[in-house]
């Protein structure tokens, strides 16, 4: 059974093909700049092509990769697609699972598009142009939000009029849930035990950044709010502020409230305490060997702010069967992953400083007296949803 799996943002497409027999990818493909200068990247069994090629919409250059596919005989034809998986960033309240896609699933979708104008219109436009292409095959909805749809009222509620979250949906949905979910049950593999008795701590670390506390196998709590710009701080997004620096910002320099948002969103971060870069490898070539004070300064608050969440779901959570690290970050960066485990010996958590000098595997580093298990374990949301899409395509 071949799933394609479709991850469209507001100007760019990732596409990846899964032979789910075994699980095997047997392509990649992205298009950035839909509607510029837009570039495809393809990659099939390990042969890596960029070309150059104008697509003024997502159809159009979904319909290229599509096909590229028949042209260099991955597939012979669409039939062998059995189902599309498609990645929607925002499902709210309304869908707490995937779904097959059908008109009510596609109001569903619409009707959050107030809570994730940027993505849910993108996504919409990739479900639309694969019902045209693949017009009998199955189309699978996988939320960003669904997984964190178990948290509890005390843990989604903001402490705000409640009369808001009953007009508009205001509450904290979390994001990033295919990467915990998938990077959970990896673990419950690991420990060979069932992923409902374990209590996990999920750090999915990088450009965008979500700590994620895992009770008995369900999302108990997470960092980001009713839009990914909560939590942590991130590559260009602020994290959590005091909410009275909006207004204070917007009186100042005399700027709009979504001027203000896209400061928070692009120009915060790690860039806007740097001044150098939002990517953390920059950064740290910046303190380490340029000695950039302000570089160093990011560096600290990172690691203060990922040490913060984590410490607080330490305290929220009856007993830790293990913290994993994912994301770019998570698994590629073994100084973040020493300095967010530094001194929390007296918690129960201790890392092996050998063990933990290494990039982009799966391997344990707690070391033998840590009461807590450590693990780095490489993320596949992409793989996550084509698993999605097989089970609500077999139900």
């Amino acid at each position: 059974m071949k799933v394609l799996v479709v991850n469209c943002g507001s100007s760019s497409i990732k596409l990846q093909l899964f032979d789910m027999a075994d699980e095997k990818t047997l392509a990649k493909m992205s298009v950035e700049e839909i509607g510029g200068n837009s570039k495809a990247k393809i990659e099939v069994l390990n042969n890596k092509e960029i070309i150059q090629k104008k697509f003024l919409t997502h159809e159009e250059a979904l319909r290229f990769m599509v096909g590229e596919l028949l042209s260099r005989k991955v597939i012979s034809s669409l039939e062998e697609i059995s189902a599309i998986g498609h990645r929607v960033v925002h499902g709210g309240e309304k869908f707490s699972a995937a779904v097959k896609i059908n008109p009510s699933v596609i109001k569903g979708i619409e009707d959050c598009i107030q809570l994730a104008p940027l993505h849910n219109p993108a996504n919409l436009e990739g479900i639309n142009a694969c019902r045209s292409i693949f017009k009998s095959k199955p189309n699978v909805a996988v939320f960003d939000t669904a997984f964190h749809q178990t948290m509890p009222r005390e843990a989604f509620l903001y402490a705000i009029p409640y009369e808001y979250y009953e007009k508009y949906g205001i509450r904290k949905y979390g994001f990033h849930g295919s990467s915990h979910k998938f990077v959970s049950m990896r673990t419950a593999e690991i420990l060979k035990q069932p992923l409902d008795d374990l209590n996990i701590i999920t750090c999915h670390l990088g450009n965008g950044s979500s700590i994620t506390a895992i009770k008995n196998g369900k999302s108990f709590n997470t960092t980001m709010g009713l839009t990914p710009l909560a939590g942590l701080m991130m590559g260009t997004r602020s994290g959590d502020i005091d909410p009275a620096i909006i207004p204070f910002l917007m009186k100042k320099e005399n700027i709009s409230a979504d001027k203000v948002e896209e400061i928070l969103n692009k120009k915060s971060g790690l860039l806007g305490l740097s001044g150098v870069s939002s990517d953390c490898r920059e950064i740290e070539d910046a303190a380490w060997n340029h000695k950039n004070e302000r570089a160093q300064i990011a560096l600290d608050k990172l690691y203060f702010r990922i040490k913060e969440a984590l410490g607080s779901y330490l305290a929220l959570l009856p007993g830790i069967d293990a913290i994993v690290f994912t994301g770019g970050l998570g698994e590629r960066s073994p100084e973040t992953r020493e300095m967010v485990c530094k001194n929390l010996e007296h918690l129960g958590v201790s890392i092996d400083k050998e063990k933990n000098k290494f990039k982009g595997e799966e391997r344990e580093i707690s070391s033998p007296n840590s009461k807590i298990r450590v693990f780095v374990i490489p993320t596949n949301e992409e793989l996550m949803i084509a698993r999605e899409t097989i089970f609500v395509c077999k139900k």
